[in-house]
């Protein structure tokens, strides 16, 4: 069972076949793959690949279980829960959604405008780009089942405590007017044949693949910079166990950029290679993903200042909190 768990995670994850096929190209043009600048072709090609591949199967994948679960549906299903139980069926549905932060504010107008208890939707708001499906398969081939799994479990508690603070809050004032009004989704067909299934996964898979593909360029040739050029001993004082607001440091530099988990893993592989705690280099990986810049532009045009401070507020100290329990259980992750 072991052996095939490695295979599992070596072959079809990490996808190790791919590299020294990589590495063995390269030979053959007489490129030494452990050379800088071999080294950094190896791995912006074999990471280029390996993430265009699990990107474009667990799109397609998610998106035709999305199929399922159009917004009406979604919100009927929504409201049937209250309370705790509402915000953690709103944080499970945000792992079947797109993966930027940027798709996941149309949904949220749309719950809000439904009549959706606020807590709910903003738990569902902060689990969408943060602990999607895809982000679990490219972590577990990036970092471990393990990793893959906690990370999971960590984004969905700040997800469920995010949204049940935000309902004890009472902020329901603090939506703008317009997003008030009645919900303009209407209730799709949900009686699609399974070729019509596959076909809408297949527009959305290509519509998100254009959308995403050049951050993954960005990011993957960030990443072989940072992995084949940038000393360890340049990183492991700022980023590493050593420095005990590396975390907060982290956070707060990931926030500006905009991009999704696949085109940040990539740098966060990197980091941790050159001596970065993991805690570190995951606190970026969700400052980026839930808490770029023109996500929190849009989410500014729908709700009020004190509520998007609240939101970002919350977002901030518990991503801090999980990369400081990461640091805390690396040693046995």
């Amino acid at each position: 069972m072991q052996e095939i768990g490695s295979f599992i995670l070596d072959q079809l994850l990490k996808m190790q076949w791919l590299s020294d096929l990589v590495a063995s190209m390269l030979a053959c043009f007489g490129i030494d793959p452990q050379s800088s600048w071999g080294g950094t072709l190896h791995f912006f090609i074999y990471d280029t690949i390996k993430i265009v591949i699990l990107l474009v199967t667990m799109i397609f994948v998610i998106s035709y279980i999305q199929s399922y679960f159009p917004p009406e549906r979604s919100r009927r299903i929504l409201s049937r829960f209250r309370g705790i139980q509402g915000n953690a069926v709103g944080a499970l549905l945000g792992t079947v959604t797109p993966f930027c932060s940027c798709s996941s504010i149309p949904l949220f107008i749309g719950f809000t405008r439904a009549g959706l208890p606020l807590g709910v939707t903003f738990s569902f708001l902060i689990s969408s780009p943060m602990v999607d499906l895809g982000s679990l398969v490219l972590i577990t081939s990036a970092f471990g089942p393990g990793v893959a799994v906690l990370y999971t479990v960590f984004g969905l508690v700040v997800a469920i405590a995010g949204g049940a603070l935000i309902q004890r809050l009472g902020m329901d004032d603090q939506v703008m007017d317009f997003v008030r009004g009645e919900s303009v989704d209407a209730e799709e067909d949900m009686r699609r044949t399974p070729r019509e299934r596959a076909l809408y996964a297949a527009g959305e898979t290509a519509s998100t693949f254009r959308k995403v593909f050049p951050y993954i360029l960005v990011g993957v040739g960030i990443g072989s910079l940072v992995h084949n050029w940038i000393p360890q001993e340049v990183i492991e004082p700022v980023l590493g166990d050593g420095n005990p607001f590396a975390v907060i440091l982290a956070t707060v530099a990931g926030a500006p950029i905009y991009a999704d988990v696949f085109g940040v893993i990539p740098i966060a592989e990197s980091l941790l290679a050159k001596g970065a705690a993991l805690g570190t280099v995951l606190s970026f990986m969700m400052s980026v993903t839930v808490l770029s810049i023109p996500s929190l532009i849009m989410l500014a045009r729908v709700v009020k200042p004190k509520l998007l401070g609240v939101f970002v507020g919350i977002c901030l100290i518990g991503i801090v909190a999980c990369g400081y329990a990461f640091n805390v259980l690396q040693p046995i992750l």
